[in-house]
């Protein structure tokens, strides 16, 4: 049975720090490219990182590039994502996901498994 398993969710203030982290299982962690993803309220799903199978290519949205780091240990079946100098309007519901190629990927369409999500709230 597979499962991503997001954790690390929470109550922030602006500028605070907050790691996530997302465990799998069910499937062969070390083949393919991971993702994360975020969804606010009435809007619609967005992208904020890509890794490669190896972790050796990344890829990040706009919105979150310098602020934002993905990772991920192959032995643990983990990928994290870092985030710094979070801001209100980073509040939503965070996923990650699994792509169905070795490579990272940046379109929604490229993902077949997804985690159930964490809440991140931003205070300002």
């Amino acid at each position: 049975q597979v499962q991503l398993v997001e954790s690390g969710g929470g109550l922030v203030q602006a500028g605070d720090s907050l790691r996530l982290s997302c465990a799998a299982s069910g499937f062969t962690f070390s083949n393919r490219g991971m993702g994360w993803f975020r969804q606010a309220p009435g809007k619609e799903r967005e992208f904020l990182a890509s890794i490669s199978y190896r972790g050796t290519g990344t890829n990040y949205a706009d919105s979150v590039k310098g602020r934002f780091t993905i990772s991920r240990d192959n032995a643990k079946n983990t990928v994290y994502l870092q985030m710094s100098s979070l801001k209100p309007e980073d509040t939503a519901v965070y996923y990650c996901a699994a792509a169905n190629v070795p490579a990272q990927r940046t379109l929604a369409r490229d993902y077949v498994y997804w985690g159930q999500g964490t809440q991140v709230t931003v205070s300002s």
